[in-house]
């Protein structure tokens, strides 16, 4: 009875989006509005926050050049929550959207519905985190294993090429902090022998309290002989962040993590972080708009772009090039931003 409930609902779904094709088929050619959803990993982040501005700001662009495009913003309230993105991909197909932008949470659980959008006309441009399909228009993100490999030269540099530290690592499925991880690890391995990892198989989950946690559970094995750390996203460096501050190693052990926001500048400032590797979401959600908006009018787009990594540093904090990367202009296209 479940799977003919299933069969059912996957029919009514497929014969939405095939409305949805012949809207998308229609507006781009009549001029009429696309409406393209775009969907993050979670919503709670800064990193996410830029990647919301920047779909905007891409809209606002077409707008004012002639083009009519809508945009809807809607994300799971936590990253990792699968089945709530899939829930919310499947809730724009039977809305009827003409295409979708989408951060995947998990690299095989949104291939389904991914693959199925794709089957009944709407196409989906992948953004941030990869997915393991070809049914994309697009794969739009960081090098993230670029990313990866500064973080561990930048630690091996600090510690002279010799110590102990260990990765904090996001969660399983992510493939863009799985790329990071595995980039750190690697090059670490082939440059700076000297380091041992004492651990990398602990994960700081969705939010900087689950990351606080795991930092708590790892810096009491390992913290009394341990020099470095490498944590692979916003939550997880805050949350490595807070623990190193509570029990005062904040600024004595090195300290190198991933993604921008206020609270790690100022602990830059503060000599208690010693660099991240930093991202353009904002240039991520721009260009996942605009490849979707010029497939939608048939024009050709590239199969992947590679939106750029960035080592920020104490030392080029206040460098004109990296103050526009670490302080993107969000409140200019989000309300309240």
């Amino acid at each position: 009875m479940l799977i003919l409930r299933r069969s059912i609902a996957i029919v009514a779904l497929t014969l939405a989006c095939s409305k949805s094709a012949d809207k998308a088929a229609s507006a781009g050619s009549a001029g009429k509005t696309l409406t393209i959803a775009v969907i993050p990993k979670g919503t709670t982040h800064e990193f996410w926050k830029s990647i919301h501005a920047g779909a905007v700001q891409a809209s606002q662009e077409l707008n004012a050049a002639g083009d009519s495009v809508r945009i809807i913003w809607k994300g799971p309230l936590r990253e990792d929550d699968r089945e709530q993105q899939i829930q919310v991909v499947e809730g724009f197909l039977t809305q009827g959207v003409n295409g979708i932008v989408l951060a995947p949470l998990d690299r095989r659980a949104l291939v389904r519905p991914v693959e199925e959008a794709k089957s009944a006309g709407v196409p989906t441009v992948i953004i941030d985190s990869g997915l393991e399909s070809e049914a994309m228009v697009s794969y739009i993100a960081t090098d993230n294993y670029k990313g990866g490999t500064l973080a561990a030269d930048r630690i091996g540099q600090l510690l002279n090429g010799k110590g102990k530290v260990l990765v904090l690592r996001l969660q399983e499925g992510s493939a863009s902090t799985e790329e990071r991880e595995r980039g750190f690890l690697e090059e670490l391995k082939s440059k700076f022998p000297g380091i041992t990892v004492v651990s990398s198989d602990q994960y700081a989950g969705p939010t900087r309290e689950t990351a606080k946690r795991a930092s708590e559970n790892l810096l009491n094995r390992f913290g009394g002989d341990l020099q470095g750390v490498f944590t692979s996203n916003e939550s997880a460096t805050i949350g490595m962040l807070l623990a190193l501050q509570d029990i005062g190693k904040a600024g004595k052990i090195k300290f190198v993590g991933f993604d921008a926001s206020q609270i790690l500048v100022d602990a830059m400032r503060a000599h208690q972080l010693d660099g991240i590797a930093v991202q353009n979401p904002m240039r991520m959600g721009y260009l996942g708009v605009k490849t979707m908006v010029a497939h939608l009018h048939n024009q050709p787009v590239e199969k992947k772009i590679d939106t750029g990594v960035t080592l920020v540093t104490p030392e080029n904090l206040d460098l004109p090039e990296t103050k526009d990367i670490i302080n993107p202009p969000i409140a200019k296209y989000l309300t309240g931003g």
